[in-house]
């Protein structure tokens, strides 16, 4: 690829993020709506407003606030439609208003300050990888809120790659099938997706560091606990009195420390309190299961419900009730049938001039749902990192690099 198409990426990319992440799109896991945040629909229909510029077809923003668009193949080229997704949500861990990109020219290696949050940085310490990109444009929020480049980077660089091939009409490419989905952060990013709309393999563009592509997620559930008590004045209470909140407390102690996402890494599994709430009467419990393999989420589920009749056993009056939700599955399952789809992905990444990380995803993607609905789709890095958190950074590189790959790897479905 010339070192004009690459220029034309990399402003492209860089503009289109800048202009994304202003927007708040933070998902809201309370709402009963779909999308859960009106942010979401503005973003969605500045990208429609964008595709149709850029002459898609078929351009649509659904009800559910998901957007598609069609780009036809190049003339002459032979290959099967191809799928582009990322999602218009942000994590609902950090806010989303008001975010003001930071960018930093010729990072020197050395802490970050964030502006507008105090005493707040960015450090090699916690972050090492910073330390790859001395030299390079870094962009950082200023410290308030989280970044948005999960997944407003992939966003960028789909729309970056499409913005090349109007440009330079020479650049092949097979059909493409856009889309962008609502409430990925919150596990409803699929939940209402047109599948006619989709090609006949996909890739997600929500990886993180530069060069990475993953074809392995975790198996996740989610677990609901309501412990159900009793109220007595606390005068009167001795052995009347059964305690929801400080019941549902002392549960929590009971699970395995050391299975914690601040305590594991790899293919470690773990449990994940994500939220407690309640009173004396009635009280919460939301628990995420992570682990690779369904078996062992199996036998931390199955040790939930032990640990909850032992409970109630132990505390007469008590109930708990608990309810299981299966949030979606490690794609592998169903990528090792398709080794092609994986393979070109590394290809594009090493004609890219990147170095290929292959690591299992320590989450989900919108890909690995999609896999289970018929559509093959791996995961390919956006460069962010830190992700979730007001020290989510991204390398100005890492944004033309994913639009190049998608750029490479639409030539290579061409090739057999």
């Amino acid at each position: 690829m010339n070192e004009k198409i690459g220029a034309f990426l990399r402003k492209e990319a860089r503009e289109r993020f800048l202009r994304y992440v202003r927007i708040d799109t933070q998902s809201d896991p309370d709402s009963t709506m779909h999308p859960s945040s009106e942010g979401q629909w503005v973003l969605a229909r500045l990208l429609r407003e964008e595709l149709l510029d850029l002459g898609l077809l078929d351009v649509e923003l659904d009800a559910n606030c998901y957007g598609y668009a069609t780009l036809p193949a190049s003339e002459g080229f032979v290959g099967p439609a191809i799928t582009f997704c990322s999602h218009l949500d942000t994590s609902p861990a950090e806010s989303g208003a008001d975010v003001t990109p930071v960018v930093i020219e010729n990072y020197d290696g050395r802490d970050i300050r964030l502006s507008g949050s105090g005493n707040q940085g960015l450090r090699p310490a916690e972050s090492p990888e910073l330390l790859q990109f001395m030299g390079e444009t870094l962009i950082v929020s200023d410290g308030r809120t989280l970044l948005g480049a999960d997944d407003k980077a992939g966003i960028a660089e789909i729309m970056a790659a499409l913005s090349a091939f109007k440009a330079f009409p020479e650049l092949p490419h097979p059909e493409l099938r856009i889309v962008f989905t609502p409430d990925e952060e919150i596990g409803a990013g699929t939940d209402f997706i047109q599948m006619k709309r989709m090609g006949e393999f996909g890739y997600t563009m929500d990886g993180g560091m530069m060069g990475e592509i993953e074809q392995e997620c975790f198996d996740a559930w989610e677990l609901t606990l309501i412990f159900h008590g009793r109220n007595i004045h606390p005068g009167y209470a001795k052995n009347k009195m059964v305690n929801a909140a400080a019941l549902a407390a002392r549960f929590v102690s009971a699970l395995p420390e050391w299975e914690s996402p601040e305590h594991t890494e790899n293919r470690e599994g773990f449990y994940h309190l994500t939220q407690i709430k309640g009173d004396e009467n009635s009280a919460t419990l939301k628990l995420l299961l992570r682990d690779f393999e369904r078996i062992k989420n199996q036998r931390r589920m199955d040790y939930l419900k032990q640990l909850a009749r032992t409970f109630e056993l132990r505390y007469a009056g008590l109930d708990i009730n608990v309810k299981a939700k299966d949030q979606y599955n490690n794609m592998q399952e169903v990528l090792r049938r398709y080794p092609e789809v994986v393979e070109k992905a590394r290809m594009a990444i090493k004609a890219s001039g990147v170095a290929v990380r292959e690591n299992p995803i320590r989450g989900g993607t919108d890909g690995a749902r999609l896999c289970f609905m018929g559509l093959p789709t791996p995961n390919i890095f956006t460069g962010a990192m830190m992700i979730h958190s007001k020290t989510e950074w991204i390398p100005d590189v890492a944004l033309e690099k994913g639009a190049e790959v998608i750029v490479r790897l639409c030539e290579l479905w061409g090739k057999g």
